[in-house]
């Protein structure tokens, strides 16, 4: 068995924690949390601990915390020359402490309090300071995952501005197209069918050739009647960036 610790009671360490549990080959020891009451009730009560000095000897540590309080964690931990890895997607590995061996262990997931996920599916990109070390990061992410990937730093960076742009900015796009259909009183499900169908498009299609649209087709009597529409200046500006964006794209500008 690999012993772990998981420092952090945020949502990815809530879903960490619950898919280590169902694992045979991981077995936590201990959660480091400032309050028992996030744990997951999975987890007996003195497995938890809020004093440093109490941390027990593991195989890994597992940071998951905010990106800005990743340095202060691990600089607090109060042991040298093990192993401790933090799961942010833009954070370098510099920003961990240099007395212990560094890694990554970043899903590259969107994580919701409370709601369940199939964590077999999840891609895990890892790094680590000393080639020794990979090993046994590797093996800890496939107890949990079908899918994982040797990442550097740089990679992971663009992997996680990538992901902003598919996950954040397109939920943000949902939103405003929610902000639309409310405001001329027309449900927002009747979308969804289409928000589905365009994502399944991506099983078997390259985003460039399932791009679909007035944009696409340059159909400017289109574009120019949902500009004229679009009286909210923000629902405008970002429909205007957005169609000359896919107008230019593979062009010299």
């Amino acid at each position: 068995m690999i012993k772990i610790t998981i420092i952090g009671s945020g949502n990815v360490a809530q879903h960490l924690i619950d898919a280590f549990a169902k694992s045979n080959t991981i077995e936590i020891i201990q959660v480091f949390s400032r309050s028992q009451k996030q744990i997951p009730p999975l987890l007996d009560s003195d497995k938890i601990t809020n004093d440093w000095n109490a941390l027990k000897e593991a195989d890994l540590y597992i940071i998951a915390v905010s990106d800005d309080a990743i340095a202060s964690v691990s600089s607090q931990l109060p042991f040298e020359n093990r192993l401790v890895v933090h799961t942010s997607g833009s954070a370098p590995l510099s920003s961990l402490s240099d007395k212990n061996h560094k890694g990554v262990f970043y899903p590259l997931q969107t994580f919701t309090k409370g709601k369940p996920i199939d964590f077999k599916t999840i891609p895990f990109c890892l790094e680590t300071q000393f080639e020794n070390d990979y090993a046994l990061l590797e093996k800890v992410a496939s107890s949990i995952s079908d899918n994982v990937y040797k990442i550097d730093s740089h990679q992971r960076k663009a992997l996680h501005v990538a992901a902003v742009f598919v996950n954040n900015f397109t939920n943000y796009l949902y939103q405003l197209g929610n902000d639309i259909c409310q405001e001329n009183h027309v449900p927002f499900d009747i979308l969804k069918p289409l928000i589905l169908e365009t994502a399944e498009k991506l099983l078997t299609l390259s985003p460039k050739d399932a791009q679909t649209g007035p944009a696409k087709r340059n159909d400017i009597s289109t574009i120019e009647a949902h500009e004229s529409f679009l009286s909210n200046e923000n629902q405008s500006t970002i429909y205007k960036i957005l169609t000359q964006s896919i107008q230019n794209h593979g062009k010299k500008l």
